[in-house]
């Protein structure tokens, strides 16, 4: 008896391949999952650029009181022929203690907050040699009848766990990098702003900022209730 001939398969049993509608339900889920995903990825990365803010900020805190400890306790002071506003300026009197001994730019990098925005310039103010290439200032502004510690002992200032020594930018308007209500904007200012601050006590945090509606904040204490202060008393 001869073997049985291959008969083929009838076509309606033959395995059936991907058809357009399930790659779009495919691509439509993979799209779904991503985006899912996403969204811690995205808090996370911003955990992050907080976290590596606030560290570089401590080591700029550091080296402030350090420069206090080696000039009888008396804290950056304007300098004769200084180049710039000692709030940024201050920089060229403390970054060797951070390690730095060569022109500022924008290298130092323990200056820089990876979520400076800057202001009305197009670039974070840690990539302008306008701002000695620096995201953080000095509690040392220095025109009449504003609040100021530049140039004192650390010994005067009363309350040293409560007032400011530097401070990312935004605590002086005050806007956020972190946690920002005005999305990539910096207008307008907004009462109780996160900004990261270091004190004269060397704690650093995420600082809420108090705004009056009209005064910049670094024009006034802030009223009961808030954990800084930029005067000495």
């Amino acid at each position: 008896m001869s073997p049985h001939p291959f008969t083929p398969e009838p076509p309606h049993r033959r395995a059936r391949g991907f058809a357009l509608p399930d790659l779009l339900a495919i691509v439509g889920i993979l799209l779904l999952l991503a985006a899912l995903l996403e969204i811690p990825l995205a808090q996370s990365r911003r955990q992050a650029r907080l976290a590596r803010c606030l560290a570089n900020l401590q080591e700029v805190n550091r080296a402030v009181l350090n420069f206090a400890t080696d000039h009888t306790q008396m804290l950056p002071a304007p300098v004769v022929d200084q180049a710039g506003e000692l709030q940024w300026w201050y920089k060229e009197q403390v970054k060797k203690y951070v390690g730095l001994d060569s022109a500022s730019s924008t290298n130092d990098t323990v200056f820089a907050c990876p979520d400076d925005r800057g202001y009305t310039d197009p670039q974070p103010f840690w990539q302008s040699g306008r701002f000695d290439f620096g995201s953080y200032v000095y509690n040392g502004v220095l025109l009449p009848g504003l609040p100021s510690i530049a140039g004192l002992p650390t010994t005067a200032i009363r309350q040293p766990a409560r007032t400011l020594l530097v401070m990312e930018w935004t605590a002086h308007a005050p806007l956020s990098w972190h946690r920002s209500r005005t999305g990539a904007r910096n207008a307008p200012f907004y009462r109780d702003a996160e900004s990261v601050a270091g004190f004269v006590d060397g704690h650093a945090a995420l600082t809420k900022i108090y705004y009056d509606g009209y005064n910049a904040a670094y024009t006034q204490d802030p009223i009961a209730g808030y954990d800084y202060q930029y005067s000495a008393n």
